[in-house]
């Protein structure tokens, strides 16, 4: 996997409409979208997990995800929440809004390539998914920052539907299988 996924790594470069050139194997660029993936994962997953991970749990998550993110070109990725978050800090004076980002953002909320049916579902996960982003990351990309209606609907949206992806997921392998023959 970690060989697909440069190979694809390889193929993204080109310039972006203000002269500088990019490339997906950029180790740079690379570490920022680990650091950026790790957070968003880690922060959806307190805000809708019944089970949160303590201070340990959060440390070994982003622990075990840079040996991923080394294998993937990343020098040095954070081990720790605390590194995490110095890292992110640390980027954000070179984030800014352009209009490709805005144009993935636009595409991402109002143009996914999805039948109709399916389309409504996207819809409310990427709502829920937007009211979980930092407001710093909202404005440059002009989204929307509705606290009270993010408190009162969207979150609560975005745990019912992860409620019903884990339900959806579950097997019957998730329960140990009765071998008595007894019907319970």
């Amino acid at each position: 996997i970690i060989n697909r996924v440069k190979a694809v790594h390889v193929k993204v470069n080109g310039t972006a409409s203000d002269g500088r050139a990019y490339s997906a194997t950029d180790p740079h660029l690379l570490k920022w979208v680990h650091i950026a993936e790790i957070d968003s994962f880690l922060w959806t997953y307190q805000k809708f997990s019944r089970a949160k991970l303590d201070q340990a749990g959060r440390d070994g998550y982003i622990f075990d995800a840079a040996f991923v993110a080394r294998a993937l070109g990343v020098i040095d990725p954070p081990e720790t929440e605390a590194q995490l978050r110095e890292m992110i800090k640390s980027y954000r004076p070179e984030l800014k809004s352009t209009r490709e980002s805005r144009d993935a953002t636009k595409y991402l909320l109002f143009k996914p390539p999805l039948p109709g049916a399916a389309k409504i579902a996207y819809w409310l996960l990427i709502s829920a998914t937007v009211a979980t982003l930092p407001v710093w990351t909202r404005l440059p990309l002009r989204l929307p920052y509705l606290p009270v209606f993010e408190q009162i609907f969207l979150r609560p949206l975005g745990w019912l539907m992860t409620s019903a992806i884990r339900w959806v997921t579950s097997t019957p392998l998730d329960k140990p299988a009765d071998l008595s023959g007894n019907a319970s």
